[in-house]
């Protein structure tokens, strides 16, 4: 298994349930193979440009160990719920 680290964020007004669906989903995509290693709650942050009329977002950072072929499904995943406005998913070779 391979090192990542996703790095997501969603509406600042999103409830704690909504959330809590969105680490679900996480862990579902990651299916059996993949694990979590930590998860940090970075809090509301200014955005660069506005997106969706939001110029705040509430950013998430997840380290995650995972094989290649899990990171499209965790991809689709992420590209389908709308209360993620964007995602990016880096492979961390410093964490082999």
């Amino acid at each position: 298994m391979k090192a990542y680290e996703l790095l997501y964020f969603v509406d600042p007004t999103c409830n704690e349930e909504t959330r809590a669906g969105i680490m679900k989903r996480i862990e579902v995509a990651l299916g059996e193979t993949g694990t979590v290693d930590s998860v940090e709650d970075w809090g509301k942050r200014k955005l660069a440009f506005e997106i969706d009329d939001l110029t705040e977002g509430d950013y998430t950072l997840i380290n995650f160990h995972a094989d290649p072929t899990t990171i499209a499904e965790l991809d689709r995943v992420l590209r389908i719920n709308d209360a993620v406005k964007r995602h990016m998913v880096v492979r961390r070779s410093d964490k082999e």
